[in-house]
């Protein structure tokens, strides 16, 4: 996950920068949102991954 993570400050610090300040003007719905969309989209990611 760290290194998902550590990709777009790596490849491109200024949008990166944008990208954090943005998300820092959101109100705490919103966030709980993408917070949500974020799990579900690992849940489904390790359910596509998972060995039968």
């Amino acid at each position: 996950m760290l290194v998902i993570e550590g990709l777009l400050p790596l490849i491109a610090p200024g949008t990166w920068r944008e990208t954090f300040r943005r998300l820092t003007e959101l109100k705490d719905g919103q966030l709980r949102f993408i917070g949500m969309a974020a799990v579900l989209a690992g849940v489904v990611m390790l359910l596509f991954t998972e060995s039968p």
